[in-house]
């Protein structure tokens, strides 16, 4: 999901210069390509090859040669021919590869690298100065090349039985060379000011403009396409971070080799290759680093991950004497696709990608499309050092101001580098029709609806989580739901839903009304009535957002509700930096629906009521946020995430019967890796003190049913419960959960059976106390501790997915049979 709206523009919906001049280098011997050769061209420009040796050199102005420089070959100049834009260069070896660079008994760029590293502190911007100010002007085009598109209308024949038979004429690369000969597939700007103090960076946007739309997709905008500095000890591409190879434990990660020197800014620098060590394609960065030669700082660096997408990340940096440090001055992010042998789907729209050639898979051959690549360019200008910087709202990393969409013509002329050129200004107006005309910020709003588990009808969002439920209590819950929407008021909703349970025969409904207090806090005051039932000892952190699904597998087979009719006034509230918190008081009157009495002090109650005060609080410290006219968004989600909740009954007040505390807590931390795979750890904990009744204790949610067989225990896994432990057989006062998961990479089988292997084990130590107080139910506690493993065999076909766990410990069960559970698991897959 974090690339969803990226891809959507990208693939869906063109680089822009006068002159490009293509070609690749090779060696004159063995004519294998010379990853990352210098190439300079008359005008005074310099990139380098890919790690296929390929290049691609754009001017403003006619290209008359193009110098060609390698370490330890010699170093060519090639003349331009008139009609001619790919060449094919070759560069002889020479003796003497080390003269320019002598640096003895080691790999000379081993020794560069960990001279840099030492200096990186002095070298890097953000610790080396105290403040800084700048503004940046950031243009982002999905595009392709006319000329790399052949434009020709085909026949497309298939294969009979009497052999190839003409079926249609394909003329959608002659369309697209059409299109892509006046306009850019999609294209945005914006400019931004930049603000650095007190070791806090902030991005404040003072214009966007995104074709198309008249409200640009905000999402877009957060997106973290490549790092700001080169220095930090992680490196991000496209939302990914890779060990940086200018980290402290970089060697073991990467190899070094000396490509070359160059002069930047009047200055030598050395030209520095690094390679993930890995054999992989896709397991890490390689690039080139330009490294000054006095200081060993960074003076321009090359960033590549090679894979599904051909992303690559370019630096560059301006020497600045006075406060002698290499200052950022422009980024250059380039996307284009890579290899993989599925097609991708979105909203309907299907993308197609090269697939590797293997003795399952035939070559499908190229469209037009294929040719489409993704271009942002960022070039900052107005830079102050070392004065004195506020930056409000700092715990806010992207700030959208709200006249932002709104900014004139005479705005962009004045922060534009250059002039829009023909194809810029068409797709502007292209797109505006475009998109009216196939209603592509409606599909896009609809999109993001149903990924939060939404079906906008107007001005009302129909909750899909109400549709449909299943439990062994209600039987079949048939039932209605929504909240009203944007369209109905930015500044008033009202919610709520009905629902029929098919075998308790009773009809469940709620209804809230809330008001916004506080547009850049979104802080919400609203009231609520209720009469619903809910799982006993079920803990719910009212601050979370539960996620989507079509089916909720884990309440099919709970038996043991209770029935509460509450009234509810609540806060919401964003106020906090990097928080939400609920705040709310209460009144519930409770009923259990199973054979239960609560003893308190000698009298027994079989229904009564509760009235609390509850605070709940979920904290995102190492998360980024942006806030946008309509609201706060979480841009960059880290771990780990922590959430609490405080309950606290009311005495005396509105008839409350007991007097108790609960304080939960809860966090989540998640790694993914390089290579595909992913670590989960999850914590909670509880702890209630005072009279409590069973209903709001603590059950650590149990997943098994009691039958005889293993195979008629059969039923869906949940997501993070003990599939073993048997429900209603363990209640707490207080206890603590830990849960470790660890996913491999998917593997492919065949083209439709991708299975995902995920390792699971879970634990919970908890007490009970005054366990005279409830009647009724027999059950056990944790104190000796409860212990499961098992494995996840999730989405072996379809989506269907087997799991297996096994209990042991010290409440292991006296037959083996008994502590197996066999399940089966369901992920729904979006196609996003």
């Amino acid at each position: 999901m974090k690339h969803f709206w990226l891809l959507l523009l990208f693939f869906t919906l063109s680089l822009q210069a006068q002159f490009q001049i293509n070609g690749i280098v090779k060696e004159a011997v063995t004519h294998k390509p010379l990853p990352f050769a210098t190439i300079i061209s008359n005008d005074g420009s310099n990139t380098v090859t890919d790690v296929d040796g390929k290049f691609t050199v754009f001017s403003k102005i006619a290209i008359s040669n193009l110098r060609i420089s390698y370490l330890g070959f010699t170093t060519v100049k090639v003349v331009m021919e008139q009609n001619k834009n790919y060449y094919t260069v070759l560069l002889l070896p020479k003796s003497n590869d080390l003269n320019e660079v002598v640096i003895p008994r080691e790999n000379p760029a081993l020794a560069i690298i960990k001279k840099t590293i030492e200096n990186k502190t002095n070298n890097n911007p953000q610790k080396r100065l105290k403040s800084f100010d700048f503004k940046s002007y950031n243009k982002l085009i999905v595009t392709a090349n006319p000329d790399s598109i052949s434009g020709k209308i085909d026949s497309v024949f298939v294969e009979k039985s009497i052999g190839k038979v003409f079926s249609k004429i394909d003329s959608s690369a002659y369309k697209f060379k059409e299109i892509i000969n006046k306009q850019h597939l999609f294209q945005t700007e914006k400019v931004s000011q930049y603000q650095y103090a007190d070791h806090k960076l902030k991005e404040t946007i003072l214009g966007t403009k995104m074709a198309g739309f008249k409200q640009p997709i905000y999402e877009i905008l957060g997106f973290n396409l490549q790092s700001f500095s080169i220095y930090d000890s992680s490196y991000e591409l496209f939302e990914t971070k890779y060990n940086s190879p200018l980290a402290k434990d970089a060697f073991k990660d990467y190899n070094y080799k000396l490509l070359d020197t160059i002069s930047i800014d009047g200055r030598n620098s050395y030209m520095v290759y690094f390679k993930n060590k890995k054999k992989r394609k896709a397991s890490g960065l390689e690039g080139v680093l330009y490294i000054d030669q006095s200081s060993y700082a960074i003076s321009k660096a090359i960033m590549r991950i090679k894979g599904v997408l051909d992303i690559s990340g370019i630096h560059d940096f301006q020497y600045i004497a006075e406060e002698n440090i290499w200052f950022p001055t422009r980024k250059t992010f380039k996307i284009i696709k890579g290899k993989n042998d599925d097609d991708i789907k979105i909203l309907g729209g299907t993308i197609q990608f090269d697939g590797d050639v293997e003795k399952d898979f035939k070559a499908r051959k190229k469209t037009a499309t294929d040719y489409a690549y993704l271009l942002s360019e960022t070039n900052n200008f107005d830079f102050q050092y070392n004065v004195p910087v506020e930056i409000k709202k700092s715990s806010i990393s992207i700030e959208i101001k709200d006249d932002a969409i709104d900014q004139p013509e005479s705005f962009w002329n004045t922060y534009r580098k250059d002039s829009l050129d023909i194809r810029s200004q068409k797709t502007y107006l292209a797109l505006d029709s475009i998109v009216i005309k196939k209603r592509i910020e409606s599909r896009i709003r609809f999109g993001r609806k149903v990924v939060n588990g939404y079906i906008p009808m107007g001005a009302i969002d129909l909750d899909l989580r109400r549709i449909f439920r299943y439990n062994n209590y209600e039987g079949f819950r048939l039932g209605i739901g929504g909240t009203t929407n944007e369209r109905f008021s930015k500044t008033y909703r009202i919610d709520g839903y009905a629902a029929y349970g098919t075998k308790d025969g009773e009809f469940k409904y709620n209804l809230g009304i809330a008001a916004r207090v506080g547009k850049f806090s979104n802080s919400w005051i609203g009231a609520s009535y209720t009469d619903d039932v809910r799982e006993i000892a079920s803990t719910l952190y009212s601050i979370e957002k539960r996620p989507f699904k079509l089916y909720d597998p884990r309440p099919i087979n709970i038996s043991t509700f209770y029935n509460y009719v509450s009234w509810k006034t609540f806060l919401e509230t964003k106020i906090i930096p990097k928080t939400e918190s609920k705040w709310e008081l209460s009144r519930s009157a409770i009923e259990p629906k199973f054979n239960y009495t609560f003893n308190h002090d000698g009298t027994l109650y079989t229904n009564y009521v509760i009235t609390a005060a509850m605070v709940s609080l979920q904290w995102n410290p190492f998360s980024d946020y942006m806030q946008t006219p309509n609201g706060r968004i979480e841009v960059d989600k880290r771990f780990p995430k922590f959430t609490f909740q405080f309950t606290q009954s009311l005495p005396k007040i509105a008839a409350n019967d007991f007097e108790f505390s609960k304080i939960d807590f809860k966090t989540e931390f998640e790694k993914k890796y390089l290579n595909g795979q992913k670590t989960n750890l999850l914590l909670e904990a509880g702890y209630a003190l005072g009279d409590v009744p069973l209903t709001h204790l603590y059950n650590t949610s149990p997943n098994n049913i009691t039958k005889e067989t293993i195979i008629q225990r059969i039923t869906f896994a949940g997501r993070n419960s003990f599939e073993t432990m048997y429900f209603n057989e363990f209640f707490s006062s207080e206890f603590v959960y830990f849960q470790f998961k660890h996913g491999f990479k998917r593997v492919a089988l065949f083209s439709k059976v991708k299975p995902s292997l995920v390792l699971v084990s879970r634990m919970a130590w908890g007490n009970l106390q005054k366990p005279e107080q409830h009647l009724g139910l027999d059950y056990k506690t944790l104190n000796k501790g409860y212990f499961e493993s098992g494995i996840e065999l999730n989405q072996i076909l379809n989506g269907l997915g087997l799991t297996a766990f096994y209990r042991y410990g010290p409440n292991g069960l006296p037959q083996f049979e008994d502590n197996i559970a066999i399940k089966l698991s369901f992920v729904f897959n979006l196609g996003l």
